[in-house]
């Protein structure tokens, strides 16, 4: 698998899953609630937060787009009230910068692209833009990685997008995505994760629209080395990513979750340095069940296995069976190989 790096963080096959806390526009177009919510993360532990730069006329036409399911207005109107302009994200990155968590930014047009091209370290793609391959084109030739999200494709399409960027760059990952808010767990398919791996050989990752996040752990453990996440700081607030969106306390989880999981993952099967005085009395060993003077052959209702496994290992047990015993011995009694003709 190749790498790619963010910032000073490289992403790829021995590196630590990249940690991304998705704002979008859950601060509504507060520029506190947006400063707190790049605090949080950064308290969480992620290691970036992300937000939108939206230009409605660039990205969309006023009419033709649906209400969504989960808001009370016009995606449309929602931008024109709610985002960010470019000072906004330019003081947000600085903030950023103040606390020490990357910033990052997902553009939604050619022009959004260029105007925060000098403010990210990389340029993070929605699903609904892997297929835009001209305005692609264009952010991959601004020399900066591409995390591309792949919600609402096939494969085929996938394979259109990656062999356009390839004469372009090679600094870009895959996220297994789900577009639906939120997703029916069925609908996830995280075995997908494997098959991008197997089939493009970038970093994959992970975009999560789930209420919850169990299902990015579920990523982690098959390879996923970005998991992208929504954050709110208030679920009670509403707003057109509010049933997607997790609160800082589980971010927290989240982080502390997959950094357990990533310390879980080795593939050695050996006795650990904490598990030998353990092994030592829970396994067992060969032991008389009643007295048994010298000269008696052994049965399997003289001797049997018990704990702890200081004695003759249990394994041996056959080879005693049907031998004579030297000398007396009491019931429960550790055996030994010299107790035996």
């Amino acid at each position: 698998m190749k790498t790619i790096k963010i910032g000073n963080r490289s992403i790829g096959e021995g590196e630590t899953c990249f940690i991304i806390a998705e704002a979008c526009d859950n601060h509504l177009g507060n520029m506190d609630t947006a400063k707190e919510m790049a605090r949080q993360s950064k308290l969480a532990g992620a290691d970036a937060v992300k937000y939108q730069h939206h230009l409605p006329d660039e990205e969309m036409l006023k009419d033709g787009v649906p209400m969504s399911d989960n808001f009370n207005m016009p995606l449309y109107e929602f931008l024109q009230l709610y985002a960010l302009s470019l000072d906004e994200h330019r003081e947000l990155k600085q903030y950023c910068d103040e606390i020490g968590i990357l910033y990052m930014c997902t553009p939604f047009s050619k022009k959004a692209a260029i105007e925060i091209q000098d403010l990210v370290p990389a340029f993070k793609i929605g699903s609904g833009e892997l297929t835009d391959i001209p305005t692609l084109k264009v952010i991959a030739g601004l020399g900066k990685p591409m995390i591309l999200s792949t919600g609402m494709s096939v494969l085929e399409e996938v394979d259109e997008t990656v062999e356009a960027l390839k004469p372009i760059t090679n600094q870009f990952a895959l996220m297994n995505c789900t577009s639906e808010y939120p997703p029916k767990y069925e609908d996830l398919n995280l075995g997908v994760i494997k098959t991008l791996i197997d089939r493009y050989g970038v970093p994959i990752g992970h975009s999560d629209h789930s209420p919850d996040i169990y299902s990015c752990f579920g990523a982690v453990s098959l390879g996923a080395k970005i998991i992208e996440k929504h954050l709110i700081l208030d679920r009670k607030q509403p707003g057109p990513d509010q049933s997607v969106s997790i609160e800082p306390f589980e971010l927290y989880q989240l982080v502390d979750g997959i950094r357990k999981i990533e310390a879980a993952m080795g593939s050695e099967k050996k006795v650990n340095k904490l598990e030998q005085p353990i092994r030592t009395w829970a396994r067992r060993s060969i032991v008389t069940l009643k007295d048994i003077p010298a000269g008696t052959t052994l049965t399997d209702d003289l001797i049997w296995t018990k704990r702890p496994g200081t004695g003759v290992e249990a394994k041996h047990l056959e080879e005693f069976i049907g031998k004579k015993v030297t000398r007396d011995l009491k019931k429960d009694y550790l055996i030994q190989w010299e107790d035996i003709q």
